[in-house]
């Protein structure tokens, strides 16, 4: 059975962006605009008691949702339990619409790397993030939605291609996906792959929510790499990648878009959230329309 969220199962596309300190005062200034707030989990934690207030507040004004960064679930060493006790803490006290977290390690042997990684692509590792995701549910209480993360070196040591692991971890653990557009994009143009022939790939019916975001090339020429910065718009070529995941993705999806600096003024942001509301709609027309093809 697909674990889609019932909020997401059951009713319709919706958009957001990520909660920010610098973007506070526009998105509570056009919560009109706004289906969603993505709120990074990992800031409070260990927050005061009156920031965490402050988040159930801001979860009593619009739908919420938790993303995590520092698990490290897609490992073959088990995630800290006291990790998993503070994001189900949070999960309590906020009542999210649904939380998530990237497949990726953080740590090993104690050493804090400072950023996600790509782990090898083996059996090992997809053992390893379904035990890590069970147990997730397990102290949870719900299954998180799990993304996909862009990388700059192809992980050494893999036996299989990135969209052929995530649909396996995918399968073991039972949990739902949040796909990064930017994410599958960057990869594909760094290894030379087609963005759109993965998406094809993926298992859409596990998709449940989806980021956007943006970046910049880095590196000499003959060696460039695309970053996955979020201080950037989003290029033309994800939302292209929106419309196909409206076109493939049976169940409605979250859209959020991310941004972690340089920020633009609200409205350019607005804007932004405006042009993915067309690209999917773009998508879910073309799926209609097939519909209807189908049952003529």
């Amino acid at each position: 059975m697909i674990m889609i969220p019932a909020s997401t199962a059951a009713g319709s596309d919706r958009f957001g962006l990520g909660w920010r300190r610098e973007l506070a005062v526009g998105i509570l200034s056009h919560l009109d605009r706004i289906d969603v707030v993505e709120v990074m989990a990992d800031d409070f934690f260990d927050a005061p008691r009156r920031e965490r207030r402050s988040l159930q507040t801001l979860a009593a004004q619009t739908s919420v949702v938790l993303h995590g960064v520092s698990l490290g679930v897609a490992s073959s060493a088990p995630v800290e339990t006291e990790r998993l006790d503070k994001i189900a803490r949070l999960c309590g006290e906020v009542e999210p619409q649904f939380w998530s977290e990237h497949l990726a390690f953080v740590r090993g042997g104690g050493i804090e790397i400072g950023h996600l990684t790509a782990p090898p692509r083996t059996l090992a590792t997809v053992e390893g993030a379904a035990a890590n995701l069970n147990r997730a549910r397990s102290i949870v209480g719900t299954a998180p939605l799990v993304e996909n993360i862009a990388t700059l070196i192809d992980p050494p040591g893999s036996d299989r291609d990135e969209v052929t692991w995530i649909s396996e971890i995918l399968a073991a653990s039972d949990c739902p996906m949040l796909l990064d557009l930017h994410n599958l994009y960057a990869n594909g143009l760094n290894f030379g792959g087609d963005p759109m022939e993965a998406l094809a790939q993926l298992p859409m019916d596990r998709v449940a929510a989806v980021h956007l975001a943006g970046g910049r090339w880095i590196g000499a020429s003959g060696a460039r790499r695309l970053l996955d910065d979020h201080l950037h718009d989003v290029p033309e070529p994800v939302y292209d990648l929106l419309a196909e995941v409206g076109a493939r993705a049976p169940y409605p999806v979250t859209v959020i878009l991310e941004r972690d600096g340089r920020y633009p003024p609200i409205g350019i942001l607005l804007d932004q959230l405006e042009r993915a509301r067309r690209s999917l709609a773009v998508g879910r027309a073309r799926r209609a329309a097939r519909t209807d093809r189908g049952a003529a």
